[in-house]
């Protein structure tokens, strides 16, 4: 007899989701994560009273209002809007694009001048069907702005020239002839009051989170279910507990790892990017006045720079009262075994790779493969809860 019904490994949101879920339905779960703490790539720690997003910045946006509904059961929201700012080589410039950057741009005014300019640029490049990034984006917002805000930071996200970058992944990014600098088109916007980390901690019903692997405590009672939650177990590590000791503990896995990696990389590698951190704790209230400043230029060798303390609402007046600031530069890589996955990188390729992966997932008896790892997908935040709740339904009626 199984021990628990579900082992979920990961105690992202994904698989919080799924945790909460199924304990609420009455099914005891068992959780593990490799990593020494909960939350996956949104956990946030405090450093001096500011929650800093130590995996990169996440700002949570949806207009999915089951989603929406379900995630403010776990945590309130403050009202931050999204406004980066661009700058290259010492200009800055306002993101997304719209009025304020064109006029930056180009000295126009009005909303049709902005229009004529960038069409005006885009006959002149003769793109008709944008065949990979760099035309698509021309094609959006023509070549000045493309040369300025998009390539630099673009290639260095990826590491491929933008003529080798599909045409899709610019596709997301707002061009507005308003002045509207709010990055998101989302009705629903903000951060959790108090952390990633807290909020997921409460999706997990505020489990007492155990190190190691001896199973059996400190498990949480939701509804007539519980969640047990244990960190530092690698559920490859054949060191600890074997992996097939590890699944023969429940009656079902959900597995929200890289799919690749669960098969052991048998068919290939799938490619991500990955991303490198250089996070200083500074002896000044206050760096750049922003939350996130991306440098588009080729020559610095980050892409942006993050000031977790303006995540904060309220911070405009409040952050001065705190002396010291965090900052994070972003480095962006290729990813090598033994990095973190970021980004999948969703071309031809790894696309065809991914099938025959999801073909060997499918087979796989009792495993449930889930969020951006397990279903190597660019996954907003909003989209994974969702996923994770449509197959909730799925699986627990």
């Amino acid at each position: 007899m199984s021990k628990y019904d579900y082992l979920v490994v990961g105690a992202g949101l994904y698989g919080a989701v799924f945790a909460q879920e199924a304990a609420k339905h009455g099914k005891s779960v068992l959780v593990i994560d490799r990593r020494p703490n909960i939350a996956g790539n949104v956990y946030t720690e405090d450093v001096e009273k500011i929650h800093v997003h130590k995996y990169g910045a996440h700002i949570f946006h949806t207009n999915d209002e089951k989603v929406w509904n379900y995630i403010q059961k776990f945590a309130t929201f403050n009202r931050f809007t999204n406004s980066p700012v661009a700058n290259f080589h010492g200009e800055l410039y306002s993101l997304p694009f719209n009025m304020y950057t064109f006029n930056k741009m180009w000295g126009v005014v009005t909303p049709e001048e902005a229009a004529e300019k960038i069409e005006a640029q885009r006959r002149e490049a003769g793109i008709k069907e944008p065949k990979n990034l760099e035309e698509q984006a021309i094609s959006l917002v023509g070549t000045d702005i493309y040369e300025k805000l998009i390539k630099g930071y673009t290639e260095k996200q990826w590491g491929r020239p933008c003529t080798e970058l599909p045409a899709f992944i610019i596709k997301r990014l707002p061009v507005r002839l308003t002045f509207d600098n709010n990055y998101f088109n989302a009705l629903y916007q903000g951060i959790p009051v108090g952390g990633y980390t807290k909020m997921v901690a409460n999706m997990l019903a505020g489990a007492s989170v155990q190190s190691g692997e001896d199973f059996g405590t400190g498990a949480a009672s939701v509804g007539t279910g519980s969640i047990e939650v244990h960190v530092g177990v690698d559920f490859f590590d054949a060191e600890g507990a074997p992996r097939k000791d590890l699944m023969e503990l429940a009656g079902k896995v959900v597995y929200t790892g890289a799919i690749d990696a669960y098969f052991g990389y048998k068919l290939g590698y799938l490619e991500y990017r990955s991303v490198r951190f250089e996070t200083e704790l500074l002896d000044k209230p206050n760096f750049q006045g922003n939350a996130a400043v991306n440098y588009t230029d080729r020559e610095t060798p980050w892409t942006r720079i993050i000031e977790h303390k303006w995540f904060e609402f309220g911070k405009d007046d409040e952050g001065n009262d705190i002396p010291k600031t965090v900052i994070s530069r972003e480095f962006s890589s290729e990813w090598k075994p033994g990095d973190e996955p970021y980004y999948p990188v969703n071309d031809e390729k790894n696309g065809n790779l991914y099938a025959e992966y999801k073909k060997l997932a499918d087979a796989e008896s009792g495993v449930i493969f889930g969020g951006r790892l397990g279903e190597y997908k660019y996954y907003d935040m909003d989209k994974v809860i969702a996923s994770a709740l449509d197959m909730c339904e799925k699986e627990l009626g």
